[in-house]
């Protein structure tokens, strides 16, 4: 029987073993966060192999002689169809896929197996929904096609018994027979395989326990202590001598509640970015009444910074924008604070980021009274000082970062 050439039968299951990869993976990117980042590289990566051998086979195609169709009629239209759809498919996947990294709002560099740089395509960031539409659909049709191209070789091989996967294995080995079309399970094994484990869950937001607790006291100045009785008749005048007044209460501190939230916006290129920080712990003393007894300390994991989107947030850990690896948090300390309006505040203290210690200030309000407020406030910080977005993909981001955070804090008793 004629079989297909040599490069064209290699190329085959090359690519057979390859889209098993993606299939497999592929479903799971958009659940893994920024934990899929290195995942989301290697699916670039083997989409674009696809492609370019996708391109080599239609030249191998059109270049070596193919056998006859052995199936007429419906079926051998329908047959054709299919292997029609799936070179569209193979075209259309990866080159959707290189339109959306292209076309996101944070230019995510990619590199193919780690070493050789993809260039982005010249696409405006309009086409950004039409190519992630775009590539989720043409990944459905594609599954599609690819299990009735399987249904219709098992059909011929099984039922219709006419010999013709042989034109797809070079020589008649029953060996080959079984190995080969194998490569199209080890592909789905190996993509399973290397789905990073499930995230535990991430804890709420609380105090930080290396401030000491300090005593429980009211919010205002303590009162006087008991005035001493009036002195004897006898005394010169017979004036009534006062005791010296107690000193006042030590400011109370304040132990922050889950469910709060820091967030972060910046614009970029007529859009903005926003996230949020999901692991931050805060030590607070103050005296609303006595601002300038606040002591207040905030600690931020910046390895849980997110924007939502696993390419962008694959780049946040990054020497470009924190460089978790070498400063994995970010404080802000500050002793006191001064009021700046009715139930409003402004502290002055210093800000470490990325190994970088810069004067910072926050604006924040309390609202509520006794034991629970309410608090939110804003901060502007300039990016370029501590270094943060340093590298090509930032070149359209905002100098000015804008920093919001709200929490109710209940006073420790």
């Amino acid at each position: 029987m004629p079989r297909y050439s040599l490069v064209a039968i290699i190329l085959h299951w090359a690519i057979a073993a390859l889209l098993a990869f993606q299939i497999s993976v592929g479903w799971a990117l958009e659940d893994l966060g920024a934990r899929g980042f290195a995942l989301y590289q290697w699916h670039k990566s083997v989409g674009i192999t696809i492609l370019g051998l996708t391109l080599l086979r239609i030249v191998v195609r059109y270049w070596k002689p193919r056998p006859a169709k052995l199936e007429g009629g419906w079926q051998g239209a329908l047959a054709s169809g299919v292997h029609f759809g799936l070179y569209a498919f193979m075209l259309g996947a990866p080159l959707s896929g290189w339109a959306l990294v292209s076309t996101a709002r944070v230019k995510v560099p990619t590199l193919l197996f780690g070493v050789l740089p993809l260039p982005h395509l010249p696409l405006p960031a309009s086409a950004h929904e039409l190519a992630e539409g775009g590539h989720g659909l043409i990944a459905w049709l594609g599954v599609a096609l690819f299990l009735l191209h399987v249904a219709g070789a098992l059909r011929h091989h099984f039922l219709i018994r006419d010999g013709l996967i042989w034109r797809m294995i070079p020589g008649r080995s029953t060996a080959l027979l079984i190995i080969l079309p194998a490569l199209m399970l080890l592909g789905l094994v190996v993509g399973k395989a290397i789905l990073p484990a499930p995230a535990a869950k991430v804890a709420a937001p609380v105090a930080a326990s290396e401030t000491p607790q300090a005593p429980a006291a009211s919010e205002n100045i303590a009162e006087p202590a008991n005035v001493a009785a009036p002195a004897p008749d006898i005394a010169a005048a017979n004036v009534t001598e006062a005791a010296p007044e107690a000193p006042p209460a030590p400011p109370p501190a304040w132990t922050v509640q889950p469910g709060g939230t820091i967030g972060f916006s910046v614009g970029n290129d007529g859009q903005t970015i926003s996230g949020s920080f999901a692991k931050w712990t805060a030590a607070i003393v103050m005296d609303p009444d006595h601002p300038e007894t606040a002591d207040i300390k905030v600690t931020i994991d910046m390895a849980s910074a997110s924007v939502g989107d696993a390419y962008q947030d694959g780049m946040l850990p990054g020497d470009e924008f924190f460089a978790v690896a070498a400063h994995p948090t970010a404080t802000f300390t500050a002793k006191g604070a001064e009021k700046s309006g009715a139930n409003a505040y402004r502290a002055t203290g210093t800000l470490s980021l990325k190994g970088v210690a810069k004067p910072q200030t926050i604006r924040f309000t309390l609202s509520g009274d006794g034991a629970t407020r309410k608090v939110s406030g804003t901060a502007t910080i300039a990016r370029a000082a501590f270094g943060v977005g340093n590298g090509e993909s930032s070149g359209g981001l905002a100098p000015q970062v804008a920093l919001t955070f709200a929490f109710t804090a209940k006073r420790k008793d």
